[in-house]
C-alpha cells in the first residue's frame, strides 16, 4: 500500500514535466500544419515570420477564408499583426492573440489541433513579394508599397496572396503543393478563390534562385507567358 503511494505520488509529480516536454514554444513552429474537419481542411503556414491561415474544399472546389500576417511567438502565445482577412476587411491592421502550444508532429492554436505537414526547411522556402516583372522587352520594377503581392513557400507548400495593408483590400489568393527540382518549379493547385476551374490544375515553370531573387518563368494557368522576380524579405513584427 505504502509502495502504491509513493508511486501515485512519483507519477504526479513527473506530469507536469511530461507536459512541458509534450508542448513546448522552443521547438520549430515553421512549416505547414493542416487541420481537417468535415467542410474541408486548414492550412496554417508560418515562415520568416510571416503566417497564412486558409481554409478550402479542394474535393469541392471550394475557397473559404484566408487570413494572414506578421507574427511573433511569446511564451505560449501566437500574436499576429493582421494584413489581410477576406472575411473581415476591418481586421487588417489590428493585432490578434491566441494561446498555442507547439509539438514536434503537431501545433494546437486556441482548441484546434493542426498536424505538422512539412516542418518550413527548403531552398525555396520564405516569404516573398513580387518586385519586377516583364512586360515587352523591359522589366518593371515593383516597389514596397501598400498594394502588394507575396508568396509564401514551406517546405511543400506554396500559397500567393495579392493585398492592400493600408486600404484592406483583397484581390485574390491561390495555393496548393509544390515541387522545385533541377530548375523545374511544379505548382499543384489546391484552392484559388477567383476561379474554381483551376483547382487540380498543375503548372510548371523554369525557375532560378539568385541570391533574394527568385525568377519565376513560364506560362500562366491561362496560358500568357509570364516572367516574373520575387524578393525574398526580411520582415520582423
Amino acid at each position: 500500500m505504502v509502495m502504491k503511494k509513493k508511486l501515485l505520488i512519483l507519477l504526479i509529480g513527473i506530469l507536469p514535466f511530461i507536459e512541458s516536454f509534450k508542448y513546448s514554444p522552443m521547438k520549430n513552429a515553421e512549416g505547414a500544419f493542416v487541420y481537417q474537419h468535415d467542410k474541408g481542411e486548414d492550412w496554417l503556414m508560418l515562415k520568416d515570420n510571416y503566417m497564412i491561415h486558409t481554409s478550402f474544399n479542394k474535393s469541392a472546389k471550394q475557397f473559404h477564408f484566408s487570413r494572414g500576417g506578421i507574427y511573433q511567438l511569446d511564451g505560449q502565445n501566437l500574436k499576429c499583426r493582421v494584413e489581410f482577412d477576406t472575411r473581415d476587411s476591418k481586421k487588417v491592421g489590428q493585432t490578434e492573440t491566441h494561446q498555442f502550444q507547439l509539438s514536434e508532429q503537431s501545433i494546437q492554436v486556441a482548441n484546434i489541433e493542426y498536424k505538422r505537414a512539412d516542418d518550413g526547411s527548403a531552398p525555396l522556402a520564405g516569404y516573398y513579394r513580387i518586385s519586377g516583372r516583364r512586360q515587352g522587352d523591359q522589366i518593371n520594377e515593383m516597389p514596397l508599397a501598400a498594394r502588394k503581392t507575396i508568396k509564401l513557400l514551406t517546405a511543400n507548400k506554396f500559397q500567393w496572396a495579392a493585398i492592400n495593408t493600408s486600404t484592406g483590400e483583397f484581390f485574390g489568393t491561390g495555393g496548393g503543393s509544390y515541387t522545385f527540382e533541377n530548375g523545374k518549379y511544379t505548382e499543384h493547385i489546391e484552392f484559388f478563390s477567383r476561379d474554381a476551374s483551376r483547382v487540380g490544375a498543375s503548372l510548371q515553370f523554369s525557375d532560378t534562385l539568385n541570391g533574394k531573387q527568385w525568377i519565376h518563368s513560364g506560362l500562366s494557368s491561362k496560358g500568357d507567358p509570364i516572367y516574373e522576380i520575387w524578393t525574398r524579405e526580411s520582415i520582423t513584427y
